[in-house]
């Protein structure tokens, strides 16, 4: 059995070839750096390949070496398999355990905002609420209320201030593509207040006007369109294969499927293809921005 060596090209399930690049991480720099690199360090001492080690724990070889390269970070259930394949005592479980109780975000959304964080494209559809991502403080402060009464204000607070971090993403110097198809519905539905859907809707021009983020409108006019079965993102990465999130209320999926991915991605397509134009979609933002007005 052979140690990774150099860089290493092997086919997914599509047949194209995915190039996973051994990465000398300092594994300081992050708390998924450091798992990447002792899961390295682990495999290397077994005399294991990325390949050998993937097979051993039902998944790619390209897979092995994302985890290695801080570009995945492993589910707790992934981390149980690597660590009786390595024979290394629960570490990396506990590790992973750790990773999960230091993040902000609930549990189903974790992985989501690590991977929201390296993307280099993310292109999401909101059919009710407007995304997280463009969410001025007032506005995530209302929902969350109008969902969770009993929940208490220092709770919320902390939810708040989650959120707007996680936005700081539009600001960075190397913020990702991001593109937003929104139905006519989350311009329309009045969370907290007229006010507030003012405030809203200005911050969202702002951004566009500003090149920070593309937006489509689907009118109600449209009547059924393709991305009617509900919301979800694609996140693209300048070095590894793209995900699908799938969000309800209460969980989240991470979808991983070269074939079910292209899937989403194509429907994403028919969604803009069924969108106003981002400049009749601006209008109709400023429109409703301006009804709240009155």
């Amino acid at each position: 059995m052979g140690s990774n060596a150099g860089s290493r090209q092997q086919g997914d399930q599509t047949g194209e070839l995915t190039i996973v690049r051994p990465k000398d991480l300092n594994p300081w720099d992050s708390p998924r750096a450091f798992y990447g690199t002792e899961l390295r360090r682990k495999r290397e001492e077994a005399g294991l390949s990325q390949e050998e080690l993937g097979a051993l724990v039902f998944c790619s070889g390209a897979y092995i070496g994302l985890m290695e390269s801080a570009t995945r970070r492993p589910t707790k259930e992934m981390a149980k398999l690597l660590d009786a394949a390595l024979h290394t005592d629960g570490i990396l479980t506990r590790m992973c355990e750790a990773m999960e109780q230091a993040s902000q975000h609930a549990e189903y959304f974790r992985l989501a905002a690590e991977l929201e964080a390296m993307a280099s494209a993310i292109c999401e559809y909101a059919p009710m609420i407007v995304p997280g991502l463009l969410q001025t403080p007032e506005y995530t402060r209302a929902l969350i209320r109008a969902s969770r009464p009993f929940t208490s204000d220092e709770s919320i607070e902390k939810s708040v201030s989650t959120r707007q971090e996680r936005a700081q993403l539009l600001n960075g110097p190397e913020s990702p593509e991001v593109w937003f198809i929104v139905h006519e519905v989350v311009l329309r539905a009045a969370v907290g207040g007229s006010e507030v859907m003012r405030a809203q809707l200005a911050h969202m021009v702002e951004l566009i006007e500003h090149h920070r983020v593309l937006v489509q409108v689907i009118p109600l006019s449209a009547g059924a369109h393709p991305l009617m079965d509900g919301a979800f993102r694609v996140m693209s990465f300048a070095d590894a294969p793209p995900v699908v999130y799938t969000e309800s209320a209460y969980s989240g999926q991470l979808l991983d499927s070269p074939a079910l991915v292209a899937r989403y991605v194509k429907t994403y397509d028919l969604g803009r293809a069924a969108a106003l134009p981002p400049k009749a979609s601006l209008q109709m933002i400023r429109a409703v921005m301006e009804d709240y007005a009155a």
